[in-house]
């Protein structure tokens, strides 16, 4: 007889919200997580994350983000914490590059409202940020989406797994998952101090979901990345100040970034590039390319900021082959959930991710369309 109704696998971003909402549903929950409560090993750390719905990756995320946006304000008011953090967004590039098409698309498809501008408006708006001579102004555009900013990461997981706990669901950390199979009556899951069984199971184990889904034939590679925080030298970078977030598209490749917060600097990070890696270890290695690429990128667009270098955080990404997600049922297993192959865009998501593993997991399908995110697009590729 099963122990629990589910288990869940992975209480990061989206397992936490798994978590929570099946045990708002009623139902048994055990979760498990290999590392220690709100940990920096995997992808759901590094005190900020953007947030935002004008969605230049494709516009089948946008409703999905809609209800993602509701889901942290009832967060947020179950919490009793401010979670979410409205800055507004910039964003900018080629005028025939990837964002800015993929963006204005994204808002004409669903009626967002986004503001266009020039560059040159940008910089007059905001003087932290400058275009380089070398870059022709007429080519670059630029738009504001206000009902964007940054989610607090940590503060999210940690509402999630409290709420979920309240609820009754059962957490424990430090607790690796060696691996686990289906049974005639649901799933058993193996760990180092005992098997556990239950009627369904929720695959959210981030990084190391390649290990756990092994016999589906997807390919899910890992990349390193890195967080870094600056001292601005020169003032309007605050958020006091209204400087907002921004994410940019350069011939250097993507970068993306956050204004400075209290005594925590400015936050900058490259969404390109990245070091493959076989097995997700901590601590990260330091990386002086990628540092001098992001210091290279502040003296051309944030000159102001300088180069003092307060701190820096290694992360990781989990890419699928085409850069969107899993979100399905097993196509081998109905009674599994995966949420898997986040490939570094994932975690504003994640409020709604939770919502629909809990109903992949009880109810079998999702009152959202989740089409793109489908399993067998990357079991025929």
């Amino acid at each position: 007889m099963a122990n629990w109704d589910v288990i869940v696998i992975g209480l990061g971003g989206a397992g936490s919200a798994a978590a929570y909402h099946l045990a708002a549903r009623g139902c048994r929950v055990l979760g498990l997580d290999q590392h220690q409560r709100i940990h920096t090993f995997g992808s759901s750390h590094g005190k900020t994350r953007i947030i935002r719905q004008a969605y230049f990756e494709h516009p089948s995320y946008v409703p999905l983000l809609r209800r993602g946006y509701e889901l942290w304000n009832e967060l947020e008011q179950a919490a009793d914490d401010h979670l979410f953090h409205r800055t507004g967004l910039v964003e900018w590039g080629p005028k025939d590059g990837v964002v800015i098409p993929g963006v204005l698309r994204s808002a004409a498809e669903h009626g967002l409202a986004i503001e266009e501008l020039s560059v040159a408006e940008v910089a007059r708006r905001w003087p932290g940020l400058a275009v380089p001579e070398s870059h022709s102004l007429g080519q670059w555009q630029a738009v504001i989406e206000k009902d964007a900013g940054y989610l607090r990461v940590e503060a999210c997981v940690e509402a999630h797994l409290r709420l979920a706990e309240q609820a009754s669901a059962t957490l424990q950390h430090e607790r690796p998952v060696r691996h686990w199979r289906a049974t005639p009556h649901g799933v058993e899951v193996a760990t180092d101090d005992g098997v556990e069984h239950a009627e369904r199971l929720v695959i959210a184990g981030g990084p190391w979901s390649g290990q756990l889904l092994s016999g589906l034939g997807i390919r899910l590679s890992v990349l390193r990345k890195y967080q870094y925080w600056y001292a601005p030298q020169q003032t309007g970078y605050d958020q006091r100040d209204g400087f907002p977030c921004f994410f940019h598209e350069t011939p250097a490749g993507y970068f993306y970034g956050f204004p400075s917060i209290g005594r925590d600097g400015l936050k900058v990070a490259r969404h390109s590039g990245g070091t493959p890696v076989e097995i997700p270890t901590s601590p990260h290695p330091t990386d002086g390319a990628d540092q001098s690429l992001i210091e290279d990128y502040l003296k051309a667009f944030l000159p102001g900021v300088g180069d003092h270098l307060q701190a820096q955080s290694g992360c990781y990404y989990t890419m699928t082959p085409d850069e969107h997600f899993i979100v399905d049922v097993h196509p081998d297993q109905p009674r599994v959930a995966i949420v898997a192959g986040l490939s570094g865009h994932g975690f504003k998501f994640t409020s709604v991710l939770g919502e629909i593993a809990c109903q992949l997991a009880l109810d079998g399908g999702t009152t959202l369309d989740t089409s793109l995110l489908r399993i067998e697009r990357l079991r025929r590729a």
